[in-house]
């Protein structure tokens, strides 16, 4: 095993890296000695599924399986309940148990899609944190002092924008921190918005006497659909790992061709040599920007599905778009008389409210039997109708 070549790859894509040579040393001793670390990501199960975005930091995490790690996959069910304060600019809606524990249990389902389940442990903060007593809170809240918490760049903020800050979200990043206590790991990741929090696991092993400070490894967020923010299901700029494959490859092809790049460098397994000459390829002209990112888009699919269901998504994208045709599958609505089609857009999911229905109608990007409409007053009578929205969302309606 050519080591220099590993750690080349284990760099690809990364922000930063904190003791780089102990992580040198761990993969070595892998090799040399058979001795597996341990690495370690929180996710708060915040949500019901994982996106792209996500898969950033599991991708890295499945690279270091390959060399030695087993991944010690934290799910937050605890922690999630007061809510990651890291990049907010207000104290976030406390979750239920119930809502933690039924998202906890998709992330379980979905993150095996990235990551290897036999060099995977599975771990839930609240083994731990429920039995601390509040003799045990009052120890870990004094290992931090508010001066250094309110360094942190978003508290800063919103102390000097008077914007209130709980004491729970105090809390969190000294919870973060204590999990790495508890699970012992030898290395953490995160996005590097969580740099805060990953240094914290650092002090309190420190302070705790584990006998070990966690190295730390951040990677960028990923850009999302729109090109501009990080990808966010609350913005709806995002891809969802559990999503219908030919929307999985469609909405790849929508990204930029400068976008791309980045994705590729995020996303696919390509080495950072291959991806360089892909695009010196691009750029002489000798491969054209779409072929570019359509392998990158059946990379990614085929990474959530299989080779065939890519190779047919492709095929339904190439048949839909580029010869103008109807796609083989749509979901299909049926109504009892005459519908308003505004809200006939919002009845075939086609646009969340009516106001977002009509800006699409009044955008041009309505049509129905693929002819374009721009009447946001339109009643449709008996008949089956073709609706569509922009390229990408189509649905059938029945009138009766």
């Amino acid at each position: 095993m050519d080591l220099n070549s590993v750690f080349t790859e284990l760099k690809k894509g990364i922000a930063e890296i904190i003791d780089e040579d102990k992580i040198k040393d761990m993969i070595r001793n892998f090799y040399e000695k058979g001795e597996n670390f341990y690495v370690k990501i929180g996710m708060d199960p915040t949500a019901p599924d994982l996106h792209l975005g996500h898969t950033v930091t599991l991708q890295k995490m499945a690279f270091l399986q390959k060399h030695g790690a087993i991944i010690q996959f934290l799910i937050g069910d605890f922690t999630a309940r007061i809510g990651d304060p890291s990049g907010k600019s207000e104290t976030r809606k406390m979750l239920s148990k119930d809502e933690v524990l039924k998202n906890a249990k998709t992330y379980e389902e979905q993150v095996f899609k990235v990551l290897d389940p036999a060099k995977t442990k599975i771990m839930f903060n609240s083994a731990w944190d429920e039995k601390l007593k509040a003799s045990d809170m009052i120890a870990i809240a004094s290992t931090y002092n508010v001066a250094r918490m309110l360094e942190r760049d978003d508290f800063e903020k919103r102390f000097k924008n008077e914007t209130p800050i709980s004491i729970s979200e105090f809390l969190y990043p000294l919870l973060q921190g204590y999990d790495s206590v508890e699970m012992k790991c030898d290395i953490e990741m995160g996005g590097n918005d969580q740099k805060f929090n990953l240094l914290m696991g650092r002090h309190m092993q420190r302070v705790y006497g584990v006998g070990k400070e966690q190295a730390i490894i951040t990677m960028p967020l990923l850009v999302g659909l729109d090109g501009v923010n990080k990808m966010s299901k609350s913005l709806n700029n995002y891809i969802g790992v559990t999503e219908e494959p030919n929307s999985m490859y469609a909405k790849v092809l929508s990204i930029s061709d400068d976008l791309m790049w980045d994705w590729y460098e995020l996303l696919s397994e390509k080495s950072l040599e291959e991806i360089s000459e892909l695009k010196k390829s691009v750029e002489s002209g000798k491969i054209h920007p779409k072929a570019a990112k359509e392998n990158l888009a059946l990379e990614i699919t085929k990474r959530f599905y299989d080779e065939q269901t890519a190779k047919n998504a492709k095929a339904e994208f190439d048949t839909v778009f580029s010869e103008h045709a109807l796609p083989s599958n749509m979901d299909e609505f049926s109504v009892d008389g005459e519908i308003w089609v505004v809200e006939a857009i919002v009845k075939c999911g086609l646009a969340s409210s009516n106001s977002q229905a009509r800006r699409h109608i009044n955008a041009n990007a309505f049509s129905i039997n693929q002819e374009k409409v721009n009447d946001d007053q339109l009643k449709l009578g008996s008949g089956s109708y073709i609706l569509q929205i922009g390229k990408r969302k189509f649905a059938k309606l029945n009138v009766k």
